[in-house]
């Protein structure tokens, strides 16, 4: 199934700054603090997850990207300017609670939408027919929100989000309750929104699509930045220095002087470096052998046992006391 279409990126969003920078935002609901000094940016072009337990902050700190909420301190800049409704053609927001109206055909509700956020009424029905038509649901476009399945509301909501092409993409849990074939399509459409130089901003508890989709994270917990920064790097900084290595006719681990233990792992093995050894290390000593390689890389950990790491740690931490900036 084709990816649903994306225009050509926005030329003022190349030159602009950041669609969003966060700096030192707090909000307090009563007597918690459920944002505390926040500091982050969302780029054009690239995708930011937004990761933290249940109750983190995350809906808090989106609202207020939105000004749905403002916040109690700090500051929020949204296209270079103090976030408003002036944005709103340039927002596109997936809220957790869907919605849509579900006494009318599903067409005419995206059509709605899309003129809400400026577009012409008969280009936004074109819009929507098309894209519609792209995520496999041309056969329900007079079916009303109440006669679909909860897979294709959701597929509707999500095309309703994109519909004007925004420059800022804010989803929150966008794939949850979707069956994987549904949840890979609409990956597919989210990646197409960044790929035209969208900011995209993605709200999950599934690490494992953080990981396969995101270019940088932000962890939080209780409202508190905790990890922030290119997925990539935050895996080489927990890395344990571990060497994955799939071949054939491997040495013994004990003939290997860079390494002090060795163990299979799904048709390959994973070799442990002796201290003040690296893995340009192994490969030469493994390039003396008689062994055929394959492939040979860093071993990084999964995201889900990153985030476990870091939030189990802060939560023992939790009764100590910390800096201003909770980092």
């Amino acid at each position: 199934m084709r990816a649903v279409t994306a225009d050509a990126p926005s030329p003022r969003a190349a030159t602009e700054p950041a669609p969003v920078v966060v700096e030192s935002a707090w909000k307090r609901y009563g007597e918690t603090d459920v944002v505390q000094d926040l500091s982050f940016e969302i780029r054009a072009g690239e995708l930011l997850g937004f990761l933290g337990p249940n109750g983190a902050g995350k809906t808090t700190t989106m609202r207020m990207i939105l000004d749905i909420v403002r916040p109690d301190r700090g500051t929020i800049r949204v296209f270079g300017e103090p976030p408003g409704v002036v944005h709103s053609p340039r927002i596109g927001y997936l809220p957790e609670e869907r919605g849509l109206y579900r006494d009318v055909p599903v067409l005419d509700t995206l059509a709605y939408f899309g003129a809400l956020k400026g577009l012409p009424r008969s280009e936004a029905r074109q819009r929507a027919r098309r894209m519609l038509e792209e995520v496999g649901l041309g056969d329900v476009l007079r079916k009303k929100a109440a006669e679909m399945s909860r897979g294709m509301q959701q597929k509707a909501q999500v095309i309703a989000t994109i519909l004007h092409q925004p420059d800022l993409l804010i989803l929150d849990e966008p794939f949850q309750g979707l069956d994987p074939v549904n949840a890979e399509m609409l990956r597919n459409v989210v990646l197409a929104q960044r790929d035209r130089g969208a900011a995209v901003v993605m709200s999950t508890h599934r690490m494992e699509e953080a990981e396969a989709l995101c270019d940088r994270i932000l962890l939080i917990d209780h409202g508190r930045r905790l990890l922030y920064g290119p997925l990539r790097e935050i895996q080489a900084a927990f890395s344990d220095g571990a060497v994955v290595v799939h071949g054939e006719g491997l040495p013994p681990v004990e003939t290997l002087r860079s390494v002090t233990a060795g163990r299979p792992v799904d048709g390959a093995v994973r070799l442990s470096l002796r201290e003040g050894a690296s893995p340009r290390d192994l490969f030469h000593e493994l390039a003396g052998t008689d062994a055929r390689i394959d492939r040979f890389e860093v071993a990084t950990p999964p995201l889900d046992e990153i985030f476990i790491r870091v939030v189990a740690g802060e939560t023992r931490r939790a009764g100590e006391p910390r800096g201003a900036d909770g980092r």
